[in-house]
């Protein structure tokens, strides 16, 4: 049985941050980082004085920090702009985390609202606790750490993640500032972010700070295969502007090398693994294998979305529905079916998902390069139209009355299980995102995958489409970030972040 702590314990926690006002955005990053890491430490301490034998006699409290701006104009901003400006007076915050990782980010965010507002920024504590699992960072195990010295619930004596709070209400439009509080100035809240961090290093054995502002999406391993083959000969030829790349277990392999500098290796693949060629300014590629199936898509774009990447790209498999098709053929999602209704709750059906005209624009230009087909000839090889998206693998299974009706309704040309959900998310966070599928079988008209057909399909087709992907990648990249991230993706009241 657990001890219990008879009477309430006193709370000891850092001294009272004053609140500092800048004009200068990397001066606001570097206190906001002082503030962090002095309330993270004083974490880490308490927690490893406990484990050292200290007596009991303090409850510990941290903070997380904040920035805010206030304003009285109604002025109108560059309109052109999708984010870096709020549409009405008043005063607007956010809470920060790990400002370290996010620090060219937060410098930008910064630097748009006092140049676009002409107010300073205020740095203080919030009013948010910081979780002990969380001031550790991502890969700690303080339950079990705590284990051998510790009998008394971790509760009593730190805070630990709140999941009553830790939502996405801002980012699904749906919270509403209790009367004189702040509006948010971000989608996502400091242990929003911190509970996602910790995720992403769980699902793809990689560190947050290895991820890159432009993601590839797939649900096979043969195209994550082909990224590693393509990717390392790169690192070994001088990486072409890669500084380096990081495979699951943060392994780590640079420019110029064709060995990684460790041979540890992991036992086995986590669930989502995650590639990361990186480049300067997180500009490089991050590329993860979902698997199958919309639970996975989702799970990962929750997570994925809280780093705030400049796009993210489906590229996977899909049964083609049309005689006119055939296996190898690519289909490029201009809109979408939803049937996977893991999104449901937080974006209801009728929501359209548009398609994006920049992302649209470099995935057909990829295509037209990597394959050599050009204007009209390009339908030789590839469809774009509506994509469906079911949470049911075996659909062909069931009565087709029912499915094939809404999909021949809605003029779909290709039915998978996660491109749907990456998009709707992508749509919900506000992140750029498109799909590039390739058709893999034909049940509709009795041209099903089967095994030695699908490793000659894959043999041949897989280096094609990835290339296609990255190249639509690199197109994108070219681009300045405020021109990628368009007004479309943004509501009526928008928070100020990107």
């Amino acid at each position: 049985m657990s001890k219990r702590i008879s009477s309430p314990l006193d709370i000891l926690s850092p001294s009272p941050f004053v609140p500092q006002t800048f004009d200068d955005p990397i001066k606001a990053v570097d206190v906001l980082t002082e503030l962090y890491e002095r309330n993270t430490n004083f974490l880490i301490e308490s927690f490893a004085s406990l484990a050292k034998g200290a007596p009991i006699t303090s409850r510990y409290r941290a903070f997380y920090p904040q920035v805010s701006i206030e304003t009285t104009s109604y002025g109108h901003v560059d309109t052109r702009l999708s984010y870096g400006h709020v549409t009405a007076p008043g005063i607007y915050t956010t809470t920060i985390t790990r400002p370290q990782l996010f620090r060219h980010y937060l410098k930008q965010q910064l630097g748009l609202l006092m140049k676009n507002h002409d107010v300073p920024v205020t740095v203080s504590e919030s009013a948010t606790p910081i979780p002990l699992h969380f001031a550790f960072g991502e890969g700690a195990h303080v339950e079990a750490s705590a284990a051998a010295f510790l009998d008394i619930p971790m509760r009593d004596l730190f805070d630990t993640p709140d999941l009553n709070t830790t939502d996405d209400e801002i980012a699904n439009g749906e919270y509403i500032p209790p009367p004189g509080e702040p509006s948010p100035l971000a989608a996502f809240t400091a242990q929003r972010i911190d509970y996602s961090l910790a995720r992403l290093s769980h699902y793809t054995a990689t560190s947050a700070q290895h991820f890159q502002n432009f993601v590839l999406f797939t649900n096979y391993q043969f195209y994550m295969d082909e990224f590693c083959l393509w990717a390392r000969k790169l690192m070994a030829e001088g990486g072409d502007g890669y500084t380096a790349f990081v495979e699951p277990g943060n392994i780590i392999t640079h420019a110029g090398s064709s060995q990684p500098e460790t041979d540890v290796t992991l036992s086995r693949l986590p669930q989502m693994p995650a590639y990361h060629l990186k480049k300067k300014g997180h500009a490089g590629i991050t590329m993860i294998n979902i698997g199958v199936g919309p639970s996975n898509a989702k799970t990962i774009t929750d997570h994925v979305a809280v780093l705030r990447p400049h796009a993210w790209l489906m590229l996977g498999h899909c049964a083609g529905l049309r005689n006119s098709q055939r296996l190898g053929d690519y289909v490029l999602a201009h809109a979408y079916m939803r049937e996977d209704h893991v999104l449901d709750d937080d974006l209801p059906v009728w929501v359209p998902i548009p398609a994006l005209a920049e992302v649209q624009v470099a995935l057909e230009g990829a295509v037209a390069e990597i394959t050599g087909y050009e204007g009209f000839e390009l339908k030789r090889i590839m469809r774009t139209g509506t994509v469906g998206t079911i949470d049911n693998r075996n659909w062909e299974l069931r009565d087709q009355r029912g499915p094939v009706k809404r999909l021949s309704q809605a003029r779909a040309i290709a039915l998978d299980m996660e491109s749907a959900t990456i998009a709707a998310n992508g749509f919900r966070f506000r992140v750029p995102y498109g799909t590039l599928l390739c058709v893999s079988d034909k049940p509709l008209h009795g041209e099903l995958k089967l095994p030695g057909m699908a490793t000659a399909f894959y043999r041949t087709q897989v280096n094609q489409h990835l290339q296609i992907g990255i190249r639509a990648i690199q197109k994108l990249a070219a681009m300045p970030p405020e021109a990628l991230h368009s007004r479309k993706l943004r509501s009526f009241f928008e928070t100020a972040f990107q």
